[in-house]
């Protein structure tokens, strides 16, 4: 078999958060781009109003042979323990509420990590998956990288989107990816992408995150769809979550 399996186009999406709207957009865009396969990196709910709709729709397409890993705050769900800061902690308080038994269950039941031929799916990074250790700099990503094989690990959780790569001489690389540029995933190194977020990205742009990957081409592309923010930002406000969680959707902060 060859190292990258069967060619196909594979959608890979993390931190929803709950945002029915931006996880529409970013799904219909993928659709539309030829997506064969979807990848879900973790954290479905917190801060967004419509966690029931955005879990149905993940689960019924893990039912069709989607992939999913475990994020911090869907550990949150099941584990009063977590620690989250406070604007956090009162949307999974919420969240519980709306949550029935089957989506409880598909939470508890998510792995920390995923190995799929050549790559593999961590929300926040490998070495410490429950630790949820942010990548923020060539010094998470080299420790990261240091405990897998795997020619691309894919993760979230920082909410910004960017890529590492290791070379063969232990030299790591990192920039920040163009939207809609594709980048050649090199043989002769190793890749860490980090995803930026669906569905509340904190690097300035309010437009959702997600990424493509070619294994025919061996390119990931990073995209960014514009949705309705104003529509996301009405349902968090009705829902009674805190104001603050609906004013940074317009800025992507």
């Amino acid at each position: 078999m060859r190292r990258w399996g069967k060619a196909v186009l594979i959608a890979f999406f993390s931190d929803i958060h709950a945002n029915r709207q931006a996880f529409e957009a970013c799904l219909e865009h993928a659709r539309a781009q030829g997506s064969q396969r979807y990848v879900f990196l973790g954290d479905y709910v917190g801060y967004g109003a419509d966690p029931d709709w955005v879990l149905t729709t993940v689960i019924d397409m893990v039912g069709q042979g989607a992939l999913a890993v475990l994020g911090n705050h869907d550990n949150a769900i099941n584990v009063p323990g977590e620690t989250m800061n406070s604007e956090a902690q009162v949307a999974i308080e919420w969240t519980r509420g709306q949550l029935g038994p089957e989506q409880r269950r598909f939470l508890a039941d998510l792995p920390l990590t995923l190995n799929d031929e050549s790559r593999l799916y961590v929300h926040a990074e490998a070495s410490k998956p429950k630790s949820w250790i942010y990548v923020k700099s060539t010094v998470e990503a080299a420790t990261s990288l240091s405990v897998t094989p795997a020619h691309i690990t894919f993760c979230g959780h920082i909410h910004t989107p960017a890529l590492y790569s290791l070379s063969i001489t232990a030299k790591m690389t990192a920039f920040t990816p163009v939207s809609g540029a594709a980048v050649p995933m090199l043989p002769g190194r190793r890749w860490l992408a980090v995803l930026g977020s669906v569905g509340q990205p904190r690097d300035g742009n309010p437009a959702a995150a997600y990424a493509l990957l070619d294994t025919d081409k061996k390119e990931i592309t990073y995209c960014r769809v514009p949705y309705d923010v104003d529509a996301a930002a009405a349902s968090i406000r009705k829902a009674g979550l805190p104001p603050w969680l609906a004013d940074r959707l317009h800025t992507g902060k």
